[in-house]
């Protein structure tokens, strides 16, 4: 999307709890997962830092994001959580692009 860019240093885990009351092991999981899928790299005691950007996201005035936010916004109202919706939506991207793990 554009935020950030390599060399970037991203919030502590402890800094995005307090921000977003998020579950601290949420947090730290999310920040493994990027440095698995080597968006990001951790550097002792400096911080963890953006190595590599998505590159292909849809830009902020894309229509397939505002159609991804218009669905967000009905999701909440119907009572879905975050976690309810990063479940939802997990399961679907695993149903349309199984087997596409270089895509």
């Amino acid at each position: 999307m554009g935020l950030l860019e390599p060399g970037d240093r991203l919030p502590t885990a402890r800094e995005v709890v307090e921000a977003t009351a998020i579950n601290p092991n949420t947090v730290l999981k999310a920040y493994r997962e990027l440095e698995r899928e080597g968006l990001v790299e951790a550097r002792r005691g400096l911080g963890t830092f953006v190595r590599a950007t998505l590159g292909t996201a849809a830009p902020a005035d894309s229509p397939l994001r505002g159609e991804l936010a218009d669905w967000a916004r009905r999701a909440r109202a119907a009572g879905l959580d975050r976690e309810d919706v990063a479940a939802l939506f997990t399961a679907v991207l695993k149903e349309h692009f199984e087997g596409d793990d270089d895509r």
